[in-house]
Parts: C-alpha cells; structure tokens; sequence
C-alpha cells in the first residue's frame, strides 16, 4: 500500500520548450501554454521554463518573455524560470525584466539562477560578450537581490519596476557549488536531477547541513526535477519514453536532434548506450500509474525533498498532457 509522500509535498512543471521534430516553435508554446493551464487544474504549484541557447530543438531562448506568454493564460499557478542562466544577463536587466512580470502577475513569479550559461561558450561569449564566468556568480545574484530589496532606494542606480516587489529567488544546481551559495544566503535550493543525477544525495545534504535562516526562508527546502513518462500501462510508458532516451542520448554522443516520435522499444539500445543512459537518466520514473507512484513515493521517501518538478519529454502533446495528469491524479488522491 501506497504511502501518503506524494500527496503531502509538492508538485511542479519543467517545460523546456521542446520543438518535436516536424514541429516548430510557435506550436511549442501554443502547448506550453494549454499545459500550464491544465496543471493549474490538476493541482500543481508551479510551472518553470528553462533558458537554453544555440540549440534547434529548444525555443526557451526568451525565457522571460515566454514566462508571460504562459501566466497570460493561467490564473493561479506560479510561473518561473528553471532558470534564468545569470552569466548571460547583467543582473539590472534581469531584475527590471521579473520585476515587470512581477508587476503584471503579482504573487506568481519565481526567479530562479543558474550558474551555466545554457549554451557552448562560443554562443556564451555572443550573448554576453565579456569574460564573466561561473565565478562571478555569487557576486552577481547578490546584486540581483539588492536591485529587488527596499533598501536599494539610496542608490544611484534603482530597477524600475523590481524594487521592493515581493519576488522569490530560487538557486539551481547540478553539483555542489550552488549547494554552498543557497545555503549561505538562505535561499530555495532546485537540483536538475532529470539529467545530472551523480551529484544530488551529496549536494542536498550539504545544503540542508550549511543552511542559514534568512528573511526569505527559515528552513531548508529542495525542489528535485525528474523524468516522468507516465502512460495507462507500463508498455505505452516504455514507448514514448523511447524519444525521450534518444533525446538523452544524442546528448551523450554530441548527436544532438529534435524530440522524435517514439518507436517500438525491443533492441532500441544496446548494452553500453543502456548503460550510459542508465547513468544520466538516473531518475527517471516510466511506466503506468501504480508503477510511477511507487517509484515516486519511494525517491520522495529516501530523498526527504520538500518538493518534485517534473520533466515530461513526450512526442505526442495529447500523450504528454495525459503523462501529467496521472501525476496530478496521484498528488490528489
């Protein structure tokens, strides 16, 4: 018998905006946006969007401009960025930019950093054109919250909407580094456990052990992102999850493709591309509902995370809606 740890916590949307092949973008963010509100239905706290750069088969470049097409059309759920890659941005501009969203949809808009630029370095160095790095990361969400506090009133340079507004700022990670700096300043702490799985138990436990109480948050808490393919029988489950492995795959192997239909499973991979994917694709849960809650329960159980976003990369937008709302019906029951 199932325990009760999927309906006490949290649960939440990655979208990265994937462009399928024979798909363009303008029909990605039409589904983008009937997803969203669908979740909104289904019980989900909140929907993010990741920025990505240089790559065909992603349309979140504009990520903050995406963010409004889709609380345009929602009323409840939060919307946010999972996340915004800050070395790609000054941290004036992206405050001015969530602070008009924040201004548009009060009470809804998550600003979540990450340290990577997203992209290759020769399309970082495009976008931001100085020799900024991971480095400077702390330094720059510090002058990000100090763009977005009161007490920046004083200051010759102010960002007009964002000061003062009420806008919580997540740090994303995929090691350990942004394990450090979310439990120095006190801060929401998401781990990309869909795709960088090695790293996770230990970069939790050292931001639950380092965690300082701030004027943002009093305890701890982890967001974990993870794969869910979910379908009526575990069968369909291994099908559509088929695109989805090849989608890691040409990762792994630098063959990068659009989200491909999904295809008979038998003899796919052989051993050492299972292995690989095994490995990258750690946690990830595929199959019907009573194998996808279990599993759930389970990682919720041993991980202890305050909250679960989900990836879905389905071919299909009827076959991926349908994923999560199985996942809504489980939160619910």
């Amino acid at each position: 018998m199932m325990s009760n740890k999927l309906q006490s916590i949290n649960i939440s949307v990655l979208d990265l905006a994937m462009v399928p092949e024979n798909g363009s973008a303008s029909t990605t963010f039409a589904n983008s946006a009937v997803l969203a509100q669908h979740a909104e239905k289904w019980g989900f706290t909140r929907y993010w969007l990741a920025e990505h750069h240089n790559m065909e088969g992603i349309a979140s470049t504009a990520t903050a401009v995406l963010i409004g097409h889709v609380a345009a059309q929602t009323k409840t759920i939060r919307v946010g960025s999972g996340g915004i890659m800050l070395p790609n941005h000054t941290p004036l501009v992206v405050a001015e930019q969530f602070g008009t969203l924040a201004t548009l949809f009060p009470g809804r808009i998550d600003l979540g950093l990450g340290r990577a630029p997203g992209t290759d370095q020769r399309t970082a160095m495009a976008l931001r054109r100085n020799a900024d790095t991971s480095t400077d990361f702390p330094l720059h969400v510090q002058e990000l919250q100090k763009y977005l506090s009161t007490t920046n009133k004083t200051s010759s340079v102010r960002a007009f909407p964002g000061e003062g507004l009420d806008i919580p700022i997540w740090i994303l990670g995929s090691s350990t580094d942004s394990a450090h700096l979310a439990a120095a300043l006190g801060l929401p702490y998401a781990f990309a456990s869909h795709f960088a799985p090695a790293m996770f138990t230990q970069a939790i436990a050292i931001y639950r052990r380092e965690f300082k109480p701030s004027a943002h948050l009093s305890a701890p808490f982890v967001t974990a992102c993870v794969n869910v393919i979910a379908a009526d029988t575990n069968q369909e489950a291994a099908r559509l999850a088929t695109s989805f492995k090849q989608l890691f795959l040409g990762i792994l192997t630098g063959n990068r493709r659009k989200l491909s239909q999904p295809v008979n499973p038998d003899g796919l991979f052989d051993y050492t591309e299972e292995a690989a994917l095994g490995q990258m694709i750690k946690y990830s849960f595929i199959g019907g509902p009573n194998k996808v809650g279990k599993e759930l329960e389970e990682f919720i159980e041993l991980s202890g995370v305050d909250e679960v976003m989900i990836a879905s990369a389905i071919y299909d937008p009827e076959a991926r809606l349908h994923s999560y709302e199985i996942v809504g019906e489980l939160h619910r029951k």
